[in-house]
Formats: C-alpha cells, structure tokens, sequence
C-alpha cells in the first residue's frame, strides 16, 4: 500500500489538483474542506503526511495542527498559506508544523517536499529502531526512543523539526552545519526550503533548552558559516 497523504484545504479546485499530481506519484490522499474535518482524518485515518491550509472554516490550520500534537501525533505537517509574513511562520513551527509553503507554489516543490518528509520520517523510526536511544550534552538528555527531551530531568516540548535539529547538532558536536547542510540534513532538501526556516526553529529552539538564548551553550553560531554544537571539555 502507499503512503497516505491527508489534504486539508477548502479551496476545491487546489484540492483536486493537489490530488491528482499527488495519486500520479502513487501516494493515496484523503480530503477535508475545513479544519474539523480535517483534525478528525488526521486523528483516525492514519495518514503519513498532512498538507495543511492556514485558513479555514470551522478551525483555521494553527489550531488544527496544535491539536494533532497535543493528541500525541508526530505526522509530519506542511503549512500552506498565501501568508508570507514571518511572524506567521514562527506561530506555524510554534504550532508544530514541520514545514511551510507559501502559495502560490510550484508542484515540483510541494511534490519534492511531500517526499522528502515523509523519506525523513522513515530514516527517524530506522535510527530509532536501531537501537541508539540516549543522547547527553551537559544538562540535555535526548532520548530517540521516546523522542523526547529533557534539561536537567524536566521533560521540555520540541516539535518534531526541533527534535530533529537538535539530535543531528548533538550527534556532531563542534562540526559547523551550514544551513544549506541542515536543510537537507533535518529537512531533507537537496535544493528546495527557505533557509529562514532553519533560523526561525533554531531561535525557538534556543528559546527551550539555553539558559540565556542571547548567550546560547548549546546551539552556537559561527559567524559566516553556520550552527554547531559545542564540544563538552
């Protein structure tokens, strides 16, 4: 069977579109026209990607996506938005989204970026499933078995993204990322993403596990070049 993809948008003509290229690409689809409906497949119908359209009847897109993490689902979840403002993209990471598109987008790019998340989802259970379970860097303890993260024995909520940027910075410590290395590391983009993307969940990241954000020990920046780790003396 293929990999389910759910479509949540309530413009019928770019639902039908969406649909077809993505059934071309053998991906099976489920369609809601509005953000109940939409939460309630996400809950029940198991699918391993969720494209999900900001504004919507009944329940806008944040909401939606805020109330499939609390419901404990890691399904990856990409935003669609004619909103181009940062502040949404921030509250669309914050909300738990993996990733967002601004319409209007080409297909290749929203094809691309379907199955890159759902490629990374996969890598992320295989990983899981061999066997490497606990990461440690001073006070952090990473667990990827229960994919959680704890700061001196109290559990801290990270998105899945966060997660993943946090575990690939762990796992290298002092190697500089660039944020074209992290796009295709965490994201898995060899050459589509806003690179404002990997900034905004390394700010929201910095603001759950440093201390002092503007003075970080954990995720550091090298000038010029990009993000790293910090080696434990």
């Amino acid at each position: 069977m293929g990999k389910t993809v759910l479509i949540v948008e309530d413009e019928r003509a770019i639902v039908e579109i969406v649909k077809f290229n993505l059934q071309r690409e053998g991906y099976e689809t489920m369609e809601a026209l509005d953000g109940e409906t939409g939460l309630e497949l996400a809950k029940t119908g198991d699918p391993d990607l969720v494209l999900l359209d900001v504004m919507l009847p009944k329940m806008n897109g944040f909401e939606v996506c805020t109330a499939i993490r609390a419901s404990g689902s890691a399904v990856p979840v990409i935003m669609l938005t004619a909103r181009e403002e940062e502040s949404d993209k921030v509250f669309g990471l914050e909300a738990g989204a993996d990733d967002y598109i601004t319409k209007p987008f080409s297909m290749r790019e929203l094809l691309a970026r379907v199955k890159a998340n759902i490629r990374r989802r996969a890598m992320d259970a295989g990983t899981r499933a061999a066997g490497e379970n606990l990461l440690q860097q001073g006070a952090l303890t990473v667990d990827l078995q229960s994919v959680s993260v704890k700061k001196n024995g109290v559990s801290i909520e990270v998105t899945q993204k966060e997660f993943d940027l946090l575990t690939c910075l762990l796992t290298n410590p002092g190697k500089v990322f660039t944020r074209e290395e992290l796009m295709t590391k965490v994201w898995n983009y060899d050459y589509f993403g806003d690179m404002r993307t990997v900034d905004v969940t390394v700010r929201r990241l910095r603001e759950k596990i440093e201390d002092d954000p503007g003075e970080p020990k954990y995720i550091r920046t090298k000038r010029g070049a990009g993000y790293y780790c910090e080696v434990e003396n």
